[in-house]
Protein backbone atom coordinates (compact mmCIF):
# COMPACT_ATOMS: atom_id res chain seq x y z
CA UNK A 1 0.00 0.00 0.00
CA UNK A 2 1.34 3.41 -0.95
CA UNK A 3 2.20 6.10 1.58
CA UNK A 4 -0.72 8.31 0.49
CA UNK A 5 -3.17 5.42 0.78
CA UNK A 6 -1.99 4.66 4.29
CA UNK A 7 -2.30 8.29 5.37
CA UNK A 8 -5.86 8.41 4.00
CA UNK A 9 -6.76 5.88 6.72
CA UNK A 10 -6.07 8.57 9.35
CA UNK A 11 -9.03 10.86 9.88
CA UNK A 12 -9.47 13.98 11.96
CA UNK A 13 -13.01 14.97 12.82
CA UNK A 14 -13.89 17.35 15.68
CA UNK A 15 -16.98 15.22 16.33
CA UNK A 16 -14.95 12.04 16.91
CA UNK A 17 -12.60 11.76 19.90
CA UNK A 18 -12.44 15.56 20.20
CA UNK A 19 -10.60 15.85 16.89
CA UNK A 20 -7.70 13.56 17.73
CA UNK A 21 -6.37 11.60 14.75
CA UNK A 22 -8.29 8.34 14.48
CA UNK A 23 -8.23 5.28 12.28
CA UNK A 24 -10.85 5.44 9.50
CA UNK A 25 -13.23 7.49 11.63
CA UNK A 26 -13.41 4.78 14.27
CA UNK A 27 -13.16 5.71 17.92
CA UNK A 28 -9.62 4.34 18.01
CA UNK A 29 -6.94 7.01 18.08
CA UNK A 30 -3.43 6.95 16.71
CA UNK A 31 -2.37 7.73 20.26
CA UNK A 32 -4.01 4.54 21.59
CA UNK A 33 -2.19 2.45 19.02
CA UNK A 34 1.17 4.06 19.76
CA UNK A 35 0.66 3.63 23.50
CA UNK A 36 -0.14 -0.04 22.94
CA UNK A 37 3.10 -0.56 21.04
CA UNK A 38 5.05 1.45 23.63
CA UNK A 39 3.57 -0.80 26.32
CA UNK A 40 4.97 -3.87 24.60
CA UNK A 41 1.77 -5.09 22.99
CA UNK A 42 2.43 -6.91 19.71
CA UNK A 43 0.77 -6.22 16.38
CA UNK A 44 -1.19 -9.45 16.70
CA UNK A 45 -2.42 -8.50 20.18
CA UNK A 46 -3.54 -5.06 19.01
CA UNK A 47 -5.43 -6.63 16.11
CA UNK A 48 -7.00 -9.09 18.54
CA UNK A 49 -7.97 -6.31 20.97
CA UNK A 50 -9.42 -4.19 18.15
CA UNK A 51 -10.92 -6.63 15.62
CA UNK A 52 -12.21 -3.76 13.48
CA UNK A 53 -8.61 -2.76 12.69
CA UNK A 54 -6.49 -4.06 9.85
CA UNK A 55 -2.72 -4.42 9.72
CA UNK A 56 -2.60 -1.44 7.32
CA UNK A 57 -4.30 0.71 9.98
CA UNK A 58 -1.38 0.06 12.32
CA UNK A 59 1.10 0.91 9.57
CA UNK A 60 -0.87 4.09 8.94
CA UNK A 61 -0.68 5.07 12.62
CA UNK A 62 3.09 4.66 12.66
CA UNK A 63 3.50 6.52 9.39
CA UNK A 64 1.29 9.37 10.60
CA UNK A 65 3.32 9.67 13.81
CA UNK A 66 6.57 9.75 11.87
CA UNK A 67 5.17 12.46 9.57
CA UNK A 68 4.16 14.59 12.56
CA UNK A 69 7.58 14.22 14.15
CA UNK A 70 9.35 14.96 10.86
CA UNK A 71 7.52 18.30 10.63
CA UNK A 72 8.33 19.23 14.23
CA UNK A 73 10.64 22.18 14.61
CA UNK A 74 13.38 21.91 17.18
CA UNK A 75 15.17 24.98 18.45
CA UNK A 76 18.52 24.67 20.18
CA UNK A 77 18.78 26.70 23.35
CA UNK A 78 22.27 27.49 24.41
CA UNK A 79 22.92 27.75 28.11
CA UNK A 80 24.69 30.76 29.53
Amino acid sequence: MKREQLLERITIDPQIMVGKPTIRGLRITVEQILESFAGGISIEEVLEDYPELQREDLQAALLYASEVIAKEKVYAIQGG
